[in-house]
């Protein structure tokens, strides 16, 4: 039980991995080998780059937890170093990226249910998918943390089936000569290819931050999170740098970037007939990481309420500690979206939602860096994450980038009205 708060802590070490790995292996894995083709070695090269950096940011990350436990989120680190309006912009500018993540995840599951269902490649019909898939993971999360924890389990178990069935194919067809590795340029690396994949890359690895986000709902946090923090992260990282670098370089061109490169790499090489098991399994992974954006996207709304940066009224919960109000709101503003952009393409919107998603998610990561430092706190770690997340907020392009921050700017009437009223005594009510 979080003494603060009276909210039970139902989520052990198991279920924090879980929930690391289960909100990052989602719709990256399944649709990254695509996306990353064209810049063939360069994207493996950007894959290091990624996987250094977030180790390195998740640790910044998991050292903050364990010298503020009870700071009831990530963005309240940064209250702590640079006072309540870096705060909250931060933190705004999360909850917005973690919506924006559902709506991306929840496209990508539709996109990949598409090759089963084909049906769902029509706007209209496919946005009335994304909507469902994004209802039924917050009714999930309604029912509690440890329903929420229970499913993340079951769904990290059933999205490795895949993974690891693609993992086998390859090592037998590269044993076997069957498979060809691309060769490796003679120009080398290049600079500009590294820094466009290595942006690419980082959507894949969003979310290692989830268990110090959940620090409310998790027993022993300062022990657990850390842990949970780089296992999680150092696990996922090594399983897309050899799945996804292994599809992209040893596929033709043509099919490597096809709508599911997983399932044309399994009919490449072993048989069409196992495609639609690999986009039913890929669906399944989607929901996954569905299910643990879905408990961040109560949480951090819920923290913010409590420490005064947003209305009180989303500090409401249920009997159980879930954040209702919160759970409920996130997911009709993701709804709402999915309506607005309804006559797009489900690639369309899935490549506009992941950049959009990866440059606001940024922001946290540069504030967390930065209260480090502010805390004396695992400096040379810091200045490596500071400068590793200001280079691929460069890479993500400038629109993307300068929408986030346009967005973050976007919240401070919430914030002024949470001001005003705090002044006036008012107090949240259970939901």
């Amino acid at each position: 039980m979080n003494a603060s708060t009276g909210t039970p802590r139902t989520l052990g070490l198991a279920a924090c991995i879980a929930l690391v790995m289960g909100n990052m292996i989602g719709s990256g894995v399944f649709l990254l080998p695509a996306a990353l083709a064209p810049y063939g070695w360069d994207a493996v090269a950007g894959w290091v780059f990624t996987i250094a950096g977030s180790l390195v940011l998740a640790y910044v990350i998991a050292r903050l937890t364990v010298l503020m436990p009870d700071a009831g989120g990530t963005a309240q680190f940064i209250t702590r170093a640079y006072g309540p309006i870096a705060g909250f912009a931060i933190g705004w500018i999360y909850w917005i990226s973690v919506i924006f993540t559902n709506v991306t995840i929840a496209v990508a599951a539709t996109a990949n249910l598409s090759s089963i269902l084909p049906a769902l490649n029509r706007p209209g019909l496919g946005a009335l998918a994304s909507i469902a898939f994004l209802w039924a993971t917050t009714g999930i999360n309604l029912m509690g943390a440890r329903t929420a924890g229970m499913a993340q389990l079951a769904t990290t178990a059933l999205k490795l089936v895949p993974i690891a069935a693609v993992f086998i194919l390859l090592a037998i067809m590269l044993g076997s000569g069957r498979a060809e590795v691309a060769p490796f340029p003679a120009q080398g690396f290049t600079s500009a290819g590294i820094t466009a994949s290595a942006a690419l890359t980082l959507w894949a690895l969003l979310g290692f931050e989830s268990a110090s986000v959940a620090a409310d709902k998790v027993r022993d946090p300062a022990r657990n999170i850390p842990r949970a923090t780089l296992i999680g992260t150092a696990v996922t990282g090594l399983i897309y740098l050899l799945v996804c670098s292994g599809i992209a370089l040893t596929l033709p061109a043509a099919e490597s970037q096809s709508g599911s490169p997983f399932a044309a790499f399994v009919a490449h090489y072993w048989s069409p007939g196992p495609a639609h098991l690999i986009a039913a399994f890929a669906v399944i992974s989607c929901l996954g990481a569905l299910n643990g954006w879905t408990l961040l996207q109560g949480e951090v709304p819920l923290a913010m309420a409590r420490g005064g940066e947003l209305p009180r009224w989303l500090a409401g919960t249920s009997a159980r500690g879930t954040p209702v109000r919160a759970l409920l709101l996130s997911c009709a503003l993701g709804t709402l979206m999915l309506i607005a952009n309804s006559l797009q393409g489900l690639v369309a919107l899935f490549t506009a939602m992941a950049l959009l998603s990866t440059s606001a998610t940024l922001w946290l990561y540069v504030g967390c860096a930065l209260a480090a430092l502010r805390f004396r706190l695992a400096v040379p770690a810091a200045v490596i994450g500071l400068g590793y997340a200001l280079w691929t907020l460069w890479g993500a392009g400038l629109v993307p980038s300068g929408a986030s921050f346009l967005l973050m700017a976007g919240g401070f009437p919430f914030y002024a009205w949470a001001r005003r009223e705090g002044k006036s005594g008012s107090s949240p009510r259970s939901g």
